[in-house]
């Protein structure tokens, strides 16, 4: 609970903080098959998954996530694994703990379950128990704060955020996944402004809003200039993807944006308002140890 106290004075005092880049990307680089859950190998390949956040803690980055974007019991379902929902993510927040070290802290992720309330395939008993399970794990685990991410339906943010604030004591981070839409406006896959999506998260309860994924760094400052002023005093994280992908000669995605690319608009994120900058899909520590110098050059 301290170092979640002092997380809450890091976001209390303006300095930009520098988060962690993609896991899902590090994985594949250190082999993980296509298709294969990157979460069991919490428990099969522990050693690899802590290597992941000690890479990112080594370039700077001072909140480390977890290995359990996919990690909830619906998702698990498919892999056979949702009777090891709690071990998984319990494991994915104490590996990243091992690897980052004790002055980082950790972020458990808890990404999208995949069902659609709106398209009745779940109800919003069966979420709540749902993120209840793995937030509640994931800070048994030792994770200091949880970020609800990669969301583009504000009931299921909703629920996820007020399940990991009733549940735990962890920092409650909410970001939304954001397209440019052909009008020039920037909603989610559910038609949802970043206002509104944002203003849904902070009355479930959630501590920091932002943006993450989507089609690389350009489209990032108008929907955090958005966030600020729709939002002000709020901590905003934004984790952007490396580009928009190709296929490579393998057919594995490639991300386009190098890490100089990115941290060349760290400046202009920091001027719109965002307070915790990381990358999201094909970022590596490479990515993050420009966005930390370039943080540092401001500072």
């Amino acid at each position: 609970m301290n170092e979640v106290k002092c997380l809450q004075e890091a976001l209390t005092r303006g300095h930009p903080l520098v988060c962690d880049g993609a896991w899902g990307t590090q994985l594949i680089r250190m082999g993980l098959p296509a298709g294969e859950c990157p979460e069991r190998w919490n428990l099969e390949k522990p050693e690899t998954v802590a290597a992941v956040a000690r890479a990112y803690a080594k370039v700077g980055a001072e909140i480390v996530g977890t290995n359990s974007f996919g990690g909830n019991r619906l998702k698990l379902e498919h892999y056979g694994l949702a009777n090891r929902c709690a071990e998984i993510n319990e494991t994915a927040a104490r590996l990243s703990r091992e690897g980052a070290g004790s002055d980082r802290w950790v972020a458990g992720s808890m990404g999208p379950t995949g069902r659609l309330l709106l398209m009745e395939d779940t109800t919003e008993d069966e979420l709540a128990e749902v993120f209840r399970e793995q937030a509640v794990a994931l800070a048994r685990g030792g994770a200091d704060a949880l970020c609800v991410e990669t969301m583009s339906a504000t009931d299921e943010a909703a629920i996820a955020v007020r399940e990991a604030r009733v549940h735990t004591g962890c920092v409650i981070f909410c970001t939304f996944v954001f397209e440019p839409t052909v009008q020039g406006d920037y909603r989610t896959m559910m038609g949802t402004t970043p206002e509104e999506a944002a203003a849904a998260a902070l009355a479930a309860g959630a501590e920091v809003i932002g943006a993450n994924c989507g089609k690389g760094s350009t489209y990032m400052t108008e929907v955090i200039r958005r966030l600020r002023a729709a939002h002000p005093g709020v901590p905003i994280l934004v984790q952007a993807n490396a580009g928009v992908p190709h296929s490579g000669p393998d057919g594995a995605p490639v991300f386009p944006e190098t890490p100089e690319e990115m941290a060349a608009r760290v400046p202009e994120w920091i001027e719109a308002g965002a307070t915790l900058i990381g990358g999201c899909c094909g970022t590596t520590p490479a990515h993050i140890r420009a966005i930390r110098a370039a943080v540092d050059a401001l500072r």
